[in-house]
């Protein structure tokens, strides 16, 4: 996901060295509010040999753990029954919902495979050094718990219309399991959350997105000099941009199906397949290269502080990119055809496994092996304390110069394909928060429409760093709320999973008439 950007107090600092632009005014206007918002949702306990400990991290690994141990391990042991229901092999097309369980696993990973796995794994990797890779694999096994709990409960608990439109995820399982307090505490904690969602798919999964597409286009481009160099060339990159979107997004969640089914593998395989290039042209760095992400991973010269720091590191990263425990995820698998909600939940687990496990070690690999200058460089730097001037885009694409210098191309174009999947699938999430915050209505829709597209335009014309900023802790806000929720939901998760795998051991899987599965796996509020 995105990626924190710059400090109120380097945005002032800028701003007293000279005149202003008008990012910048943005930036400066914005700066106490975001920076004040940041410190609670971030707020850090101090570690031992310096640094610090967001508790808000602390609170999702807590949650995968907790969830890994009260599912038995679900994310090793139910890996292969994922795979069977993915392929449809428990599925029938008469089943309710309004997409199969692979357009529904297509259109969450488009959420998150996005430019964090590019972005956000560089920046890990220059603030963490090597050893930030084997903690954000780890935050990603752990983190396939989360996302099989969440997904069940959003199918679990979704709503079906008279036009067969799903109404699903965290905005229907979470006033449930808040009821255990009060229906005012249910609707305030779930109204909090909805606003979250909106934040972020509005400002961070459309503004940024569009505006790092736009960077690294621009970049190969020969710059502000190149081809895309003119003032004007944001406003229609921009446009072009939102004209695609909202031709997508139009037909809610099937026709975003349709295009993420297709266009999710598509970049999959392109952006793998470079890095696969890299490591393979350079095959005989990998086993030093595993070695250091080892070796950086427990360094005994970091001393406790230091381990800790490049795990926190790994941790957060990790968060940002397969979102498990924020409860996104759930909005796009509880439109899945199904009648077993748990069946989606196995299929959910994939969605931290392909994201962080697969594509984010890939990019680390690749820009370990490739050993480029920007990197060694990067790492020096935040050794010293000393504040970054290159992003993550820009370590993957030198490393993916070492095969030839027009291959960042290639990489241009995965970034935009990630881009794009990405703002599709927020805006349908940021939708499902609009509706629970001011209903379904044809004209609503279109306002919120509206302003998703113009934030996108306004993304590929000016870096609004304190806007994504706010966006990020609006992101992890999501997290204290919704894995709160599982903790209180969780039992029904393991009910509907424990009959699940007894009836596929049994072979039993469908031989039940319709009525009985339903009434099995139905769970009233």
């Amino acid at each position: 996901m995105t990626e924190s950007l710059v400090s109120s107090a380097t945005i002032l600092a800028t701003a007293a060295t000279g005149p202003m632009t008008i990012d910048e005014r943005v930036d400066a206007a914005l700066a106490p509010f975001v920076t004040a918002f940041s410190n609670i949702i971030f707020f850090a306990v101090p570690l031992p040999g310096g640094g610090s400990f967001p508790l808000v991290v602390a609170w999702l690994i807590l949650g995968a753990l907790v969830f890994t141990l009260y599912f038995g391990f679900i994310q090793f042991r139910g890996f292969g029954v994922a795979l069977e229901v993915v392929r449809g092999k428990f599925s029938k097309p008469t089943d309710p919902g309004e997409v199969t369980h692979f357009q529904a696993l297509a259109s969450a990973v488009s959420g998150t495979v996005g430019l964090g796995n590019i972005a956000g794994v560089g920046a890990a990797m220059a603030l963490g050094g090597p050893g930030a890779a084997f903690w954000m694999i780890v935050a990603g096994l752990l983190g396939m718990a989360s996302k099989f709990a969440e997904c069940t409960l959003g199918v679990m608990y979704r709503e079906i219309d008279k036009d067969g439109v799903v109404h699903g995820g965290p905005f229907k399982y979470l006033p449930v399991a808040f009821k255990v307090f009060s229906t005012p505490v249910a609707k305030v904690l779930t109204g909090l959350f909805a606003i979250a969602i909106l934040l972020f798919g509005v400002a961070g999964g459309g503004m940024f997105q569009a505006n790092q597409a736009f960077v690294q286009i621009q970049n190969v481009t020969g710059g502000d000099e190149g081809l895309l160099g003119s003032q004007w060339a944001g406003l229609v990159v921009g446009i072009i941009i939102a004209a695609f979107v909202g031709a997508v997004i139009i037909g809610g969640i099937k026709s975003i199906a349709k295009v993420t089914d297709k266009l999710v593998p598509a970049m999959a395989i392109l952006y793998i397949f470079s890095c696969l290039v890299v490591i393979l042209g350079n095959i005989t760095h990998i086993g030093p290269a595993i070695a250091d992400i080892f070796a950086g991973a427990f360094t005994p010269q970091a001393g406790l502080g230091g381990i800790i720091g490049v795990m926190i590191v790994g941790f957060q990263r990790a968060a940002f990119s397969n979102e498990s425990g924020i409860g996104s995820a759930a909005i796009a698998h509880s439109a899945v055809k199904t009648r077993r909600p748990v069946s989606e939940g196995f299929v959910a687990l994939l969605e931290p496994f392909l994201d962080t496990v697969v594509v984010c070690t890939m990019t680390a690999l690749t820009i370990i092996i490739a050993g480029q200058q920007s990197y060694t460089d990067a790492v020096a730097m935040a050794s010293a304390g000393e504040e970054l001037s290159v992003d993550g885009v820009t370590l993957a694409s030198d490393a993916f110069s070492t095969i030839t210098g027009w291959w960042p191309m290639l990489l241009t174009i995965a970034v935009v394909l990630f881009a794009v999947s990405t703002l599709i699938t927020w805006a349908y999430y940021g939708q499902k928060a609009w509706h629970y915050l001011f209903g379904k209505r044809v004209v609503g829709d279109y306002i919120y429409k509206a302003i998703l597209l113009a934030f996108i335009i306004i993304g590929c014309m000016a870096s609004f760093s304190q806007i994504v900023n706010f966006a990020d802790a609006a992101l992890f806000m999501c997290a204290f709320i919704n894995i709160l929720g599982l903790y209180i939901l969780m039992p029904k998760v393991k009910k509907a999973m424990k009959e699940f795998l007894a009836e596929r051991r049994s072979g039993k899987l469908y031989d039940l008439g319709d009525d009985e599965i339903d009434s099995k796996e139905s769970v009233t509020a």
